[in-house]
């Protein structure tokens, strides 16, 4: 069975130009700890990165393999289902784990808990969640509570939001239906770190923060 990393990358983002290989304080490029996350997974077959511009070979660590992508991949109308089709048609793998720059803070015993609920037929597919217990509301009424009873936040059944940092999936839902979360998922609760995605520059000063005095402080080191 083969089981395959990749990270999908564009040097030319608009939200926060050159997000993924800028820096944090006191840091390395934003792209090292995810990719130096996936090294650290026993059962991955290959780690690449899916990008369109060679310059990201400057940031890759070695065991973490190069895949150039067709530049129109990096369009702002491109949905990313179209860049999983196009990796799945360039290497083919029983499972596909799909990462992002952008989750810098994801755990290896996540992604190996997701790898292993995926490799027992269990389940065809995992990603990470963040749970919430809180008071939504929906076009202007509340969503999940009544007002005239207002129950105990922690009494309120919870919601799961997708955090988009990680997805593992099989090799015939992206090749054959087009998705990467099948009918049978494992929901991976990840902490409010791992849930951290940077898309524009406020992002990137909360992620900033939280490594400089949260993790690098902390005794937990990203290498």
């Amino acid at each position: 069975m083969k089981i395959t990393a990749f990270v999908p990358m564009k040097l030319n983002n608009e939200r926060l130009p050159g997000k993924n290989t800028k820096p944090f304080t006191n840091g390395k490029p934003l792209c090292h700890y995810i990719l130096n996350t996936l090294l650290k997974v026993k059962g991955i077959d290959e780690i690449y990165v899916y990008c369109s511009d060679p310059t990201i070979l400057l940031y890759l660590p070695k065991g973490v393999k190069f895949l150039m992508r067709d530049p129109k991949l990096d369009g702002s109308q491109v949905k990313i289902n179209e860049v999983l089709q196009a990796f799945a048609k360039d290497v083919p793998s029983d499972i596909y784990i799909l990462t992002h720059a952008t989750a810098p803070f994801i755990k290896p015993e996540t992604i190996k808990e997701g790898i292993d609920a995926v490799k027992s037929e269990e389940y065809d597919s995992a990603l990470t969640v963040i749970k919430q217990q809180d008071f939504f509301w929906m076009d202007g009424k509340p969503w999940n509570y009544d007002t005239k009873e207002i129950p105990r936040t922690q009494d309120l059944k919870p919601l799961y939001r997708e955090t988009t940092g990680l997805y593992i999936y099989e090799e015939h839902l992206i090749k054959e239906e087009n998705r990467r979360i099948g009918e049978k998922p494992k929901l991976l609760e990840a902490d409010w770190m791992e849930a951290v995605d940077i898309n524009n520059p406020e992002d990137f000063v909360i992620a900033d923060a939280i490594f400089n005095h949260c993790i690098r402080t902390g005794g937990k080191k990203y290498e």
